[in-house]
């Protein structure tokens, strides 16, 4: 199935609205799968103001560059959410195919992608990409709801947004750039030490939300996947969530769904852009680098909790999968870990 940019891409997410919060709280999102099992609970759910930067841990926003946070997480992102906070990806520049729910995109930087609380979504980006990732927590969104921005709208943040400015009219264009220098703004707002830092930031954050309202007018879909595909993949996730850690050949994941290897390959590539293999490592990869900056764990320690029984194999698996050793890493993340 080709998969294609988009112009203004508006598609619905989860249900928004006053009792949100109870159930993202409950951590529910759950989603048939070809077997008629249903699956809830498996989605992780990131929390950047505990998983990735502490000072934030109670801030309803939170900005970082791409660049940092695919630097942590990694550039092929499995699926993931985040709980009562909507996220806006703005890429200055790279190739990104990002996955928002049901939908799939493609296209070169720049762009704009907009993902409603507690949405799964999953995402791969060049290690040249540059921009923007600013997650807001949705009490801001609900004060927009009630100043009657969204309702004067029909627009109400359930709604995921792809904005591709290549296809945008020539009557947009002066939106996109002032999509731009509010970014822009955010980023040197956040990384000085001002007076009244914090409304400022919160008073263009409102300004962004009201831009992506204004782009979201124009209603254009964008490529669904095939939802037998999409829920067998999801399966798999969930799978490798739940066993990650023991190492299975990739025999034992197709033996449980009732595949061939083969077929498997062919949905990971199709969903993901790579192998069920290649899923697997980044998600030990993943895990690996939390454990190195979050806890004062020897190499040792975090080998053996991470299912490998020799510790000298498990730094050769990081050196290979990331192109620096986990000395190199740790030493590097805690420099520029924020304090």
């Amino acid at each position: 199935m080709p998969l294609n940019g988009c112009s203004v891409s508006v598609f619905a997410g989860n249900d928004y609205n006053s009792d949100s919060t109870a159930a993202t709280d409950k951590s529910r999102v759950t989603r048939t799968i070809m077997t008629g099992e249903k699956i809830t609970d498996w989605i992780p759910n990131i929390v950047l103001g505990e998983d990735y930067d502490q000072r934030y841990a109670d801030s309803l926003i939170h900005y970082e560059t791409l660049g940092n946070l695919s630097g942590f997480f990694g550039h092929d992102m499995p699926i993931h959410r985040h709980a009562q906070f909507l996220q806006i990806h703005f890429i200055r520049s790279g190739r990104i195919n990002f996955h928002i729910d049901d939908q799939l995109y493609q296209f070169s930087g720049p762009g704009c992608f907009m993902t409603p609380p507690a949405t799964p979504h999953s995402f791969h980006i060049d290690s040249s990409a540059d921009g923007h990732v600013l997650t807001i927590h949705e009490v801001l969104c609900w004060q927009l709801i009630k100043d009657g921005m969204a309702i004067e709208s029909s627009f109400n943040f359930s709604q995921g947004i792809c904005i591709d400015p290549a296809r945008l009219e020539t009557s947009q264009q002066g939106q996109w750039l002032l999509l731009t220098q509010l970014f822009q703004q955010i980023r040197t707002e956040w990384q000085a030490d001002r007076t009244a830092r914090s409304i400022a930031i919160e008073d263009y954050v409102r300004l962004i939300l009201i831009q992506l309202i204004r782009f979201a007018k124009q209603d254009n879909q964008g490529t669904t996947v095939n939802n037998d595909e999409l829920n067998f993949f999801r399966h798999f996730a969930k799978l490798i969530e739940d066993e990650f850690q023991h190492h299975h050949p990739l025999q034992y994941y197709a033996q449980i769904l009732g595949v061939s290897e083969s077929r498997l390959n062919g949905i990971c590539q199709k969903i993901a852009n790579r192998s069920p293999k290649k899923i697997i490592h980044d998600r030990l990869i993943q895990e690996a680098k939390r454990l190195i900056t979050f806890n004062a764990l020897s190499n040792s320690e975090i080998c053996f909790r991470l299912g490998f029984s020799d510790p000298a194999y498990f730094s050769r698996f990081f050196k290979r999968q990331t192109g620096t050793t986990v000395q190199i890493y740790r030493k590097t993340n805690l420099n520029n870990m924020p304090s």
